[in-house]
């Protein structure tokens, strides 16, 4: 962690590099910050980012004798993603869900390239965090109310119960959170799908069906979710020609930020994604690609995705582009040049 009011002294691997006067990339094979006595980072233990202390580095590199750090916790202290999940006792996935709340958003600081947040922040949301007591509620959301726990944080809060327990039910969660049947049914699948999506990004040879069950999910309650992984699997591989396509749309002026294309799975069964184009001489409002059918025009900024992303007829606005699903970025501009 970076100690209160340390934040101007946070040095990264290209900053030390800088300092020897070399490359980041002669730095890093040389690795002197390995050498016995070098400080040690103040990133936390698996953070990609090595951060360093620059008074400590300093007094390395001069030959003196290296200062401590203070060892009082502070409000003010700055703690990245590992070890804000691990103060409130979740896992980082779960941080990655919380941190949109806007008081943590609002809080987050940044420091040598990586997130952080003031500790008081974070205890002041542990504090106020929905849901905590909801495991009191024995018979889950009372009759006739709505959800207990706002939508947003649903899924930080199902992750904390499916990471303590793979075997946990859609009934199980209603009761821990207050949730109504099907609000906890969704969150648990799409968790499970993305997890068993990302087992098989780590072991490709696995089937959704092994994945599951290498991760304790119980065979019964997964089925939806390994059909969901494998839409979730074919939305990662379309990822890269989506951004493909987006900066190329970009480069013609058509939009004013190189967005990603926000990517949808209607149903859990296929893959969408709509990209607005907000540039002024933008030939259409938006775009739609469906993994189908390709690329096609919207006539709506807001709701570029129909309702259950039905296909719509050509005419009114709607115009198919290219050829195929994957046509190539510049077939794409073609097709949408006056």
């Amino acid at each position: 962690m970076i100690r209160a009011g340390r934040h101007h002294l946070v040095r990264t691997l290209a900053d030390l590099a800088a300092q020897h006067g070399v490359g980041i990339d002669h730095y890093t094979r040389l690795k002197p910050y390995k050498a016995p006595g070098f400080p040690a980072p103040v990133s936390s233990q698996g953070s990609r980012t090595r951060l360093y202390d620059a008074d400590q580095v300093d007094a390395y590199l001069l030959g003196k004798p290296v200062p401590p750090l203070p060892a009082d916790e502070d409000d003010g202290d700055l703690l990245d993603r590992r070890e804000c999940a691990a103060l409130i006792g979740v896992a980082p996935n779960s941080w990655d869900i919380y941190k949109r709340d806007p008081a943590l958003a609002k809080a987050r600081v940044e420091a040598g390239g990586v997130d952080h947040w003031p500790r008081g922040a974070v205890l002041r949301f542990q504090d106020s965090r929905p849901g905590r007591d909801a495991a009191a509620t024995r018979g889950g959301r009372p009759k006739r109310t709505g959800d207990q726990v706002p939508r947003d944080l649903v899924p930080a809060l199902t992750a904390e119960l499916l990471d303590a327990d793979p075997t946990i039910s859609a009934a199980t969660v209603t009761a821990r959170l207050g949730v109504h049947r099907n609000t906890a049914q969704d969150a648990l699948t799409r968790l499970r799908a993305d997890r068993i999506a990302d087992r098989i990004d780590a072991e490709p040879a696995l089937t959704p069906a092994q994945a599951a069950a290498a991760l304790g999910y119980p065979a019964g309650q997964v089925r939806r979710a390994t059909a969901r992984a494998e839409v979730v699997l074919r939305a990662r591989r379309a990822a890269p020609y989506l951004a493909d396509v987006a900066a190329a749309l970009h480069r013609a002026g058509w939009t004013t930020t190189e967005a990603v294309p926000d990517v949808q799975l209607p149903a859990d069964d296929q893959v969408v994604a709509a990209l607005v184009l907000d540039g002024d001489q933008a030939p259409a409002p938006a775009l739609v690609w469906d993994e189908r059918h390709g690329w096609r025009t919207a006539t709506s900024r807001r709701h570029p995705i129909t309702r259950g992303a039905v296909v719509p007829p050509e005419g009114e606005g709607v115009r198919y582009l290219a050829e195929g699903p994957t046509p190539p970025p510049g077939d794409v501009v073609a097709a949408l040049t006056p």
